[in-house]
């Protein structure tokens, strides 16, 4: 099942001073590697697909903010958010979800995040400023996001799938656009078997000219990632584009912070210290 993972791991010289902000600054003897698949079967990554960060180009946390999300250019480049406009994106509290949504809002458009559990929920709407949110673990997903866009969806950032999909697709407006960036509810094939859910949706896509499409983040990178590096930095740093980041120690702990991303464990882009 293709999967849009990145491992981003902090590599630290012995001579490098402290931080006061968790080791992510750009310092002397810092880098930041950076290794890309394109799918969960992926076992290594190849040389071209491993980017290293170096210090003195660009700051570090708008690139990693600004591309190492999967879902920033795509946003734009296949969403297109216009202004007054819905956009609807699952796991809102994440590293993609949740710039996902603030670039909507900087184009106008009215986000809407679906997240599980209270405390997500409670991220996206009060730090992220998310116009609206949906906790996917209470009951009645379908009613509470019918409530959340009156006026229906017209983007709609897939992370998820599953029973999630199942309660956008009735909302989707003509025209709707779906950037499709994973699908993690599929990926042990834990969601529920859907019959008729093929059907359906291939009835949505030609009966509201729905244009859905899958990508991989680095078809952007040749046209997009410097231009938009630029206009992203400077929102960073006046923080306007806000975020959060998951720090584990240790290489030894990166196969663990990777399923709990994968399980929704952690809070906004995972980080592995490496010192």
């Amino acid at each position: 099942m293709p999967r849009q993972s990145t491992l981003a791991v902090l590599w630290r010289g012995r001579s490098s001073p402290k931080s006061s902000d968790r080791g992510i600054h750009p310092l002397a003897k810092e880098s930041l590697f950076r290794g890309g698949s394109a799918g969960a079967h992926t076992r290594r990554s190849h040389r071209e697909t491993c980017k290293r960060w170096t210090p003195g180009l660009t700051p570090l946390k708008p690139h990693w903010v600004s591309w190492e999300c999967p879902g920033s250019p795509p946003t734009r480049a296949i969403g297109q958010p216009k202004p007054g406009e819905t956009v609807v994106v699952s796991s809102a509290a994440g590293a993609v979800g949740s710039m996902v949504g603030q670039l909507a809002q900087l184009a106008g458009a009215r986000a809407v995040g679906i997240a599980g559990g209270a405390a997500k929920c409670a991220y996206a709407r009060d730090e992220l400023l998310f116009d609206a949110i949906v906790d996917h673990k209470a009951r009645g997903l379908s009613k509470a996001l019918a409530a959340a866009c009156p006026d229906g969806i017209d983007v709609y950032f897939e992370n998820v799938g599953g029973p999630i999909w199942n309660a956008v697709l009735p909302l989707l407006n003509r025209y709707a656009r779906v950037p499709v960036c994973g699908l993690i509810a599929h990926y042990n094939g834990d969601a529920p078997a859907e019959p008729n859910s093929v059907a359906e949706t291939m009835l949505a896509i030609l009966r509201r000219s729905l244009l859905i499409r899958g990508f991989i983040n680095t078809e952007f990178a040749p046209q997009l990632y410097r231009a938009f590096l630029s206009e992203i930095t400077p929102l960073v740093h006046s923080g306007r584009i806000r975020y959060r980041e998951h720090v584990v120690d240790g290489l030894e702990a990166a196969p663990q912070a990777f399923i709990g991303m994968l399980e929704g464990h952690n809070f906004g882009k995972t980080l592995v210290r490496v010192s």
